[in-house]
């Protein structure tokens, strides 16, 4: 697997890392544990060294899981988690609102590192923007986090470019976790030149568009009842068969490259920029090895203009997040 480095910051990782929320959260029931455990060791086995979680995803179990799995290997490894909510002990839902007050942040970041059975959280991410708490008293937190040897470097999730610039002049932000993908390109206007100028690496979470982008459903899918994609205005049985013309592009480039939807997807994202370090997710081993291979897809100027040109023309339908959601992202 070739390697990437997030921004300046010299963090070197895989050129894709794996996202696991789905291995115990979100999209349906949750997977059998000793299957997880299978396709984390052969990420490891196949090159990945990149591995995204948070203590939300569960809550905690997701952590649970990758101390155990990733414990033999982990000094090898970067992991990255996540602070930023209050999590809801009667455990109904997964959170009851955003806390990034400073003690709540050196809180979760010892309960994670136990979880996680490391001495140092390699990458640790305000998950969504918290207003009620100055960005400078969450990066002076993490700040102190790092002086004490518990976190090495500092992320933002969602946040917009002002929020950026406030807390990279209090600690330096090594990476920007952000919906990125060909169908939510919304960073593209003021983010992505602002990252950029501060020299922060981006991780796109859902680059393959929460599964849609891999081709392998359309507007008769239906979806498990405690899977959150049954409430997301893009998945609609409406919004997915206009959506299809831009699986039908990846497709049609596919063609000509021998890959899949889901590697154009994902090829294009690593063709924007040398600093992007998309995290695709799955559950199962063949789909690893599918994401993985996007990594040797070359896409020429020639495919990007194509590609471009043919995406200008389609207008995604529906909003990504419902409204009370949405309120969540920075942009």
């Amino acid at each position: 697997m070739k390697k990437r480095k997030l921004g300046k910051s010299g963090l070197e990782v895989s050129a894709l890392g794996l996202g696991c929320m789905g291995m115990s959260f979100s999209y349906g029931p949750v997977p059998d544990k000793a299957e997880m455990v299978k396709v984390l060791r052969g990420a490891v086995d196949r090159g990945v060294t990149f591995f995204d979680t948070a203590e939300v995803y569960g809550p905690f179990t997701n952590e649970d899981l990758l101390g155990e799995a990733l414990a033999p290997v982990k000094s090898k490894l970067v992991i990255a988690t996540k602070f930023g909510f209050n999590l809801d002990p009667t455990g109904k839902s997964p959170w009851t609102g955003l806390n990034s007050r400073p003690e709540h942040i050196k809180q979760v970041a010892e309960a994670s590192l136990k979880r996680l059975k490391i001495d140092c959280i390699d990458l640790f991410y305000q998950h969504r923007v918290d207003t009620s708490v100055p960005i400078e008293d969450v990066a002076g937190a993490v700040k102190d986090l790092i002086r004490e040897g518990k976190v090495k470097h500092f992320g933002l999730s969602e946040a917009g470019a002002g929020t950026i610039r406030r807390a990279n002049a209090v600690q330096p932000v090594t990476a920007l976790q952000s919906e990125y993908s060909l169908w939510t390109r919304a960073i593209e206007a003021e983010v992505l030149p602002t990252i950029e100028e501060l020299g922060i690496g981006l991780v796109p979470y859902s680059p393959l568009g929460k599964g849609f982008l891999t081709g392998k459903m359309n507007e008769g899918t239906t979806f498990d009842k405690t899977d959150f994609r049954k409430g997301l205005p893009r998945f609609t049985p409406e919004a997915m068969k206009h959506n299809q013309a831009l699986v039908d592009l990846l497709a049609a480039i596919g063609k000509k490259k021998n890959a899949t939807p889901a590697q154009i997807a994902l090829a294009w994202l690593l063709a924007q920029r040398p600093w992007i370090v998309p995290i695709p997710g799955t559950t199962k081993l063949s789909r690893l090895e599918e994401n993985i291979g996007a990594a040797e897809v070359e896409l020429t100027a020639e495919d990007l203009r194509e590609i471009e040109t043919a995406a200008s023309k389609i207008k995604v339908q529906g909003e990504r997040y419902p409204e009370a959601l949405q309120k969540l992202t920075g942009l």
